[in-house]
């Protein structure tokens, strides 16, 4: 067993991880240097402890069959959302949060680990389900998602709540549920978005009236063209019940999209808080708030532009030294990585992940059951998200939404949560040759 364990290992991906740990470790390290060279912070001390109790937790995982946390799954879901369900009241506030348990410095972000429970969770019900009707099966796995999205948004934290979107989306088109379904849920949460954050640009960037946002700016226009949507659709039920017309099928679902956007975004206008409303639209225009929602995006485009080619060198940068960038361990981790090893080194970095998700699509072509398919696209799809929305949100072309980078942003819950995927990876690798046995 353990031969075959070892000569199953995918090294490639294994060696990414580990390159792409030290290198958050190092310039966690160089975060925490001042402009006279003093070290102020020993986060990346705290770091290396995570990652012991991470590479150990990845390799117990690697080692155990995967398979066997099929019939438990959803009992961890269960146990994950209840703890949710207590964070949100007793919790500790962490940047605008309630989202930490934990005593004095020690804590952990229940959230993070709720992504492993939630994979594990709708893989087994997509698997169950497979001989479902399509639409049932898809509003049940839309019910699953909502649990842990619902309960995050309401400490309030966007950017970990948002990460569930990609998961749900990759595992379900795995799943073979139809892609006109799938894009119920892309296009619903695109247009929330839009809504939430179309009266805040109006009044803070473009500063002047347009007729068409007051409608979600007005609380009875809202209300009056929520109804009338809402009236449309159900007429595009009946028509399609009683008169099986394709068209009716369709005014049923552009209008029930649209329906739900505008109930969403009021949702979101309720829970979120404008500081964090302000995060989405500030990249359109930086310079509106430049000390306040606008400060992190330029002082970040400041550091990745002065990197230039080959960077200033480890430890050299100023932006990070000199502390204009905020949260520059944790969200901005790659800023401070672009100013000191340049354009060059952002390359690496970018060759490093991009070998991580093709290695994982490369499990996921190899696997021989639908379960380990599915947890691997839920892992292939936090992954992907993780870096396309911390890079672009670093870079400025992307809404700062808080979500960390994978493997070098500082925090233990975050990178726990990662190894543990990587751990399942590894169990499913390693048994992707086994016949899918009755547990």
């Amino acid at each position: 067993m353990k031969i075959r364990f070892f000569s199953s290992i995918d090294y490639i991906l294994l060696l990414c991880v580990l390159l792409l740990i030290t290198i958050g470790i190092a310039f966690i390290y160089s975060s925490g240097i001042n402009s006279e060279g003093v070290l102020v912070s020993n986060e990346y001390i705290k770091q290396i402890v995570w990652f012991c109790i991470g590479f150990s937790v990845m390799i117990i995982m690697a080692l155990m069959d995967y398979r066997k946390l099929e019939r438990y799954s959803h009992y961890f879901f269960i146990f994950m959302a209840a703890i949710l369900v207590y964070t949100r009241f007793f919790g500790r506030y962490v940047n605008g949060a309630r989202s930490w348990l934990g005593i004095g410095d020690l804590g952990i972000q229940p959230s993070e680990l709720m992504k492993i429970a939630f994979i594990l969770c709708l893989a087994r019900f997509l698997e169950k389900s497979s001989a479902e009707k399509p639409m049932k099966r898809f509003v049940l796995a839309i019910c699953i998602m909502m649990v842990p999205m619902g309960l995050i948004l309401l400490q309030p934290d966007l950017g970990t709540a948002s990460v569930f979107l990609p998961i749900f989306l990759f595992m379900c088109f795995m799943a073979d549920v139809p892609v006109r379904y799938l894009m119920i849920v892309f296009l619903t949460g695109m247009l929330t978005i839009v809504f939430a954050v179309l009266p805040i640009w109006e009044t803070e960037i473009l500063r002047k009236s347009v007729p068409i946002i007051h409608v979600l700016s007005n609380i009875k226009l809202r209300i009056l063209v929520f109804s009338a949507s809402l009236g449309i659709c159900i007429i595009g039920i009946l028509g399609n019940m009683f008169f099986k017309k394709k068209y009716y099928y369709w005014i049923t679902y552009f209008f029930g999209i649209f329906s739900c956007a505008i109930a969403g975004s009021w949702c979101c206008g309720k829970v979120l808080k404008p500081y964090q409303i302000a995060r989405l639209i500030v990249f359109i225009d930086p310079n509106s708030d430049p000390r306040g929602a606008g400060w992190n995006i330029i002082q970040s485009k400041t550091a990745i532009g002065a990197g230039t080619l080959f960077g200033r060198g480890f430890m050299q940068g100023s932006q990070s030294h000199l502390r204009f960038l905020p949260q520059q361990s944790t969200d901005f981790i790659f800023s401070i990585f672009s100013e000191e090893m340049g354009f060059v080194g952002g390359i690496v970095l970018f060759c490093a992940f991009f070998a991580i998700l093709i290695r994982i699509t490369h499990i996921i072509r190899q696997t021989n059951n639908s379960y380990s398919c599915y947890i691997a696209s839920g892992i292939l799809g936090m992954f992907f998200f993780h870096f396309i929305v911390n890079v672009g949100m670093v870079m400025g072309i992307m809404p700062i939404t808080g979500i960390p980078l994978p493997f070098l942003s500082y925090g233990g819950s975050a990178l726990l949560t990662n190894m543990l995927a990587i751990g399942l990876l590894m169990s499913i690798n390693s048994r992707r040759l086994d016949f899918k046995t009755t547990l």
